[in-house]
């Protein structure tokens, strides 16, 4: 087993100074009396955290630390001597960092950012050298394999350092990420954990990261927020459109834009009513007339195409009778033409028939003119 991490283990062998689990493979470890449950029995599953104990022996614990073995959190130091300093990650045995492994000198009782890994005896160390284990560029691990995020993806984020553009963060304890200054619309903090999103994988394959879903899902999820509010404040509520982009940010911790997307979806979906004060959730009789008048105009809009396009067929498909009587009606006016000129009575007055040819010329009178 290996110190650090969590494991599913079977209770094997009750004994004095505890409880005896075993793995798969048969290894034992020991879970101390004062922490194995009461009514536990042979055979019994249990999830424990296995570490090493003050004589560095590999012990289990029911305990849950704040952080496990190749992971980062923020942690208040305890103490500082000669060797290092100590932090409390919830265990009995606190968190040894060596002077070696700290990037400035911690203090007691301040909290820093360090990422939990062993030493060459294999005892488990915080470092604040997170440029060690944290990664740059989110790539694919060998050539040919897909990149680990996309546009969107959520993710685990830990706020680590501020910089001049925003902030770091440690995405999934594996990757940096960025926090633009102009993405962040709600009170963050270093050490701080939360959920976020990749806005971006740039073509240098760093990560761009924001704390609002991206596209539709942004839109989905704050809408269920505002209706929340909208019922929990008596159906109404001061902001709209026209609000001001600090009051929005004050009360949701999301951008203007992203509020107007939110309230237009729950206005389409008839759900609020929209007005100078701000806005209000929809009766049931102001919903009913809505569906019933968007539902009238789409018939509308359904009766004319079919319409036009029966008119459209009618005039591009003359029936046979209309072809035959324009063909009857077009010899007479020929013959009429021929008998007025052989006529020496008739005036000599020649009837023109205008045509409209296919390929047209300056000479050419349309048919308009």
């Amino acid at each position: 087993m290996t110190p650090g991490l969590f494991y599913t283990l079977t209770a094997a062998d009750l004994q004095p100074q505890g409880l005896y689990l075993s793995d798969d493979a048969g290894e034992r470890v020991l879970l101390p009396k004062r922490f194995v449950p009461e009514g536990i029995e042979t055979g019994d599953t249990l999830e424990v955290f296995v570490y090493l104990d003050s004589d560095d022996r590999i012990v289990a614990t029911t305990q849950r630390p704040r952080v496990q073995l190749n992971q980062a959190a923020s942690l208040m130091v305890k103490d500082v001597n000669r060797t290092g300093a100590f932090l409390d990650w919830g265990l009995p045995k606190d968190l040894f960092v060596p002077f070696a492994e700290q990037k400035q000198r911690m203090e007691a009782g301040q909290s820093y950012v360090v990422y939990v890994t062993t030493d060459n005896t294999g005892r488990l160390i915080g470092t604040t050298r997170l440029n060690r284990y944290i990664k740059d560029e989110a790539s694919a691990n060998w050539p040919g394999a897909a990149d680990p995020y996309e546009m969107g993806d959520k993710v685990k984020l830990l706020i680590a350092q501020r910089t001049d553009i925003g902030y770091k963060a440690i995405v999934d304890n594996t990757y940096w990420g960025v926090l633009h200054s102009s993405q962040i619309h709600k009170a963050i903090r270093v050490g701080m954990k939360t959920e976020g999103y990749v806005r971006q994988v740039r073509d240098d394959q760093r990560l761009d990261l924001s704390l609002e879903p991206i596209g539709h899902q942004r839109a989905d999820s704050l809408s269920k927020r505002i209706l929340q509010k909208l019922q929990e404040s008596g159906g109404s509520l001061g902001l709209n459109d026209y609000s001001p982009a600090e009051l929005i940010e004050m009360h949701f911790g999301v951008s203007k834009r992203a509020f107007k997307m939110a309230v237009g979806k729950l206005y389409k979906a008839r759900e609020i009513v929209i007005e100078d004060a701000g806005i209000r959730l929809a009766s049931e009789e102001e919903r009913a007339k809505a569906i019933k008048k968007a539902g009238g105009k789409a018939k509308r809009q359904d009766k004319g195409p079919r319409r036009d396009q029966s008119q459209t067929k009618q005039k591009a498909k003359p029936s046979e009778a209309q072809r035959s009587n324009s063909k009857d009606t077009a010899k007479p006016a020929s013959d009429k033409r021929d008998t007025n000129e052989g006529t020496a009575a008739s005036p000599a007055r020649k009837k023109q028939v205008y045509r409209n040819p296919k390929k047209t010329s300056a000479n050419t009178l349309k048919l308009k003119k």
